[in-house]
């Protein structure tokens, strides 16, 4: 199986994140043992962003890798754990709502469109819609 980083790269819907990753030099975390779960943006939810907004955030390191680690959790959490939970703690070091009350799984105000992309050292979700932290 493949680590996180290749997991993302294999799929082929997240280039722009995997390009995030890159610039915001979090790939060798995204590699490491550890155990992860990523709310993974596809390309079309980086999509739905305003012109002009990944060019910005890939100037802004700070800013990118804040936003990037909102989308991770330092613990494997299938969908089937995460629809027993109200909310998980990030990696940036907020909570981000978890919500399975209508039959589909949302985490922040993105739905979980793939869940369960299987990496050696964690879990991929992808999500229809990029989080922001407050």
């Amino acid at each position: 199986m493949a680590d996180i980083v290749d997991t993302a790269v294999n799929a082929g819907s997240f280039q722009t994140l995997v390009r995030a990753i890159q610039a915001a030099g979090l790939v060798d975390t995204l590699k490491s043992p550890g155990s992860f779960t990523v709310f993974a943006p596809t390309d079309e939810a980086f999509g739905k962003l305003p012109a002009g907004t990944i060019d910005s955030l890939l100037g802004d390191i700070p800013a990118l890798k804040q936003i990037l680690t909102y989308h991770v959790v330092s613990d494997r959490a299938i969908a089937s754990d995460l629809i027993k939970l109200n909310s998980v703690t990030t990696v940036e070091g907020s909570k981000l709502k978890i919500d399975a009350s209508e039959g589909n799984l949302k985490v922040g105000n993105a739905k979980v469109i793939t869940p369960d992309l299987a990496a050696d050292n964690g879990v991929i979700h992808a999500i229809d819609t990029v989080l922001l932290p407050e």
